[in-house]
């Protein structure tokens, strides 16, 4: 299952101040505890959420970190594991871990090539974009390999060097003696960091990383009918890998700015629509605003308030799936708040036929009728 939003887990913008995500963690916290939630079994869980969103985002440059790559920013060292805690505090258990899972393609696998790590980029988009999609053009900040050096991390004309501490394995073995036996331990070369190989001559524009920060323009094609939280991927337009190693790919997460007229139910769209208490009760057509403009509809005699007419293909183009949903109209019958002389006399005398006598003056007849055609 995907992790959430740390942004999301504490109820904080994007652009939240420490402040106010301090503030935001201290209250979750208080409502969250386990000690005040004792018969809530996933409170404690949520807890745990709540705490590790907060590590992360109160450590500005750890929450740099986060808004470039998401939780993959955490994920380079399978010991690991996030705020939460992991193998890292378990002492020289982590080195027993670490020597056992070496053999079998853990840490060593650092000397081969490694992924680039995967970004995030959240894209805001109108009601009405979504529903039909279209190009967009982004800017997004990402690591590429350094083309002075070719992601080397050496200065041109020089070659990196083997690691005098490890011999050029990127491993550092050591035996240990106990009342069972001796114990090889493998561990990852801090030196060289596995690589086998060290920079003597860094490369004087990524100063020896073999990566460096550059903002690209890209285009990405929304497809229509694409809905709040909808990831599109872009294969291969993350960061530039290591040693060789493939880039990882961007994920533009869709934000759909909420409408003032239509609201969205999968791919129907559903609208309230005045219509005056006469054609109400008469019948007539009606011109409603639809995602492709201004569309008549048919008001049959005697249509109640709250009643629900149907445009059939009107709605939003279904992802991944042929055709699109309908659009729903619900009736709000309008009454209005002043009477002419004359429209009062024709009401009273509908009243009179309809054998009903007019109410005492204080209510009017106004009242009378906001009490027949009001919300059911």
């Amino acid at each position: 299952m995907a992790k959430a939003d740390y942004y999301e887990i504490l109820g904080v913008d994007r652009e939240a101040s420490a402040e106010e995500i301090k503030k935001a963690y201290r209250k979750l916290a208080r409502a969250y505890h386990p000690d005040a939630n004792r018969n809530d079994p996933k409170a404690g869980e949520r807890f745990k959420e709540i705490q590790e969103a907060y590590e992360v985002l109160q450590d500005s440059e750890r929450r740099a970190r986060y808004d470039r790559h998401g939780h993959g920013a955490f994920d380079e060292s399978p010991f690991d594991y996030g705020p939460g805690g992991g193998f890292g505090d378990l002492g020289g258990l982590g080195d027993l871990f670490e020597s056992v899972l070496g053999g079998f393609g853990g840490k060593t696998q650092r000397r081969g090539p490694l992924r680039g790590s995967d970004l995030r980029f959240d894209l805001e988009l109108g009601f009405e974009e979504a529903a039909f999609g279209l190009q967009r053009e982004i800017q997004v900040s990402r690591e590429e390999g350094c083309e002075r050096c070719g992601g080397t991390g050496a200065a041109p004309g020089s070659t990196p060097a083997k690691c005098e501490a490890c011999g050029g394995t990127g491993q550092i073995r050591s035996t240990q003696s106990s009342l069972f036996g001796s114990f090889v331990s493998l561990r990852t070369c801090h030196r060289c960091q596995g690589t086998g190989r060290v920079i003597t001559k860094p490369c004087d524009q990524c100063r020896g990383r073999g990566r460096v920060e550059k903002r690209r323009r890209l285009t990405v094609n929304i497809p229509a009918g694409v809905d709040d939280g909808t990831r599109l991927r872009l294969a291969g337009e993350g960061e530039a890998g290591q040693r060789g190693g493939p880039p990882g790919d961007l994920y533009v997460l869709i934000r759909i700015r909420p409408h003032p007229v239509f609201r969205r139910q999968g791919a129907e769209v559903v609208i309230e629509h005045q219509v005056n208490f006469a054609v109400a009760a008469m019948g007539g057509e009606i011109e409603v605003p639809t995602l492709d403009g201004p569309a008549k509809l048919r008001i049959p005699e005697g249509t109640q308030p709250g009643s629900v007419f149907r445009l059939k293909g009107k709605g939003i183009q279904r992802l991944e799936a042929y055709g699109r949903g309908d659009q729903h109209v619900r009736v709000v019958v309008e009454v209005p708040t002043r009477l002419s002389e004359r429209q009062r006399e024709l009401l009273e005398e509908f009243l009179s036929l309809s054998g009903e006598q007019p109410r005492e003056e204080e209510k009017g007849f106004f009242k009378k009728v906001k009490d027949a055609f009001g919300p059911g």
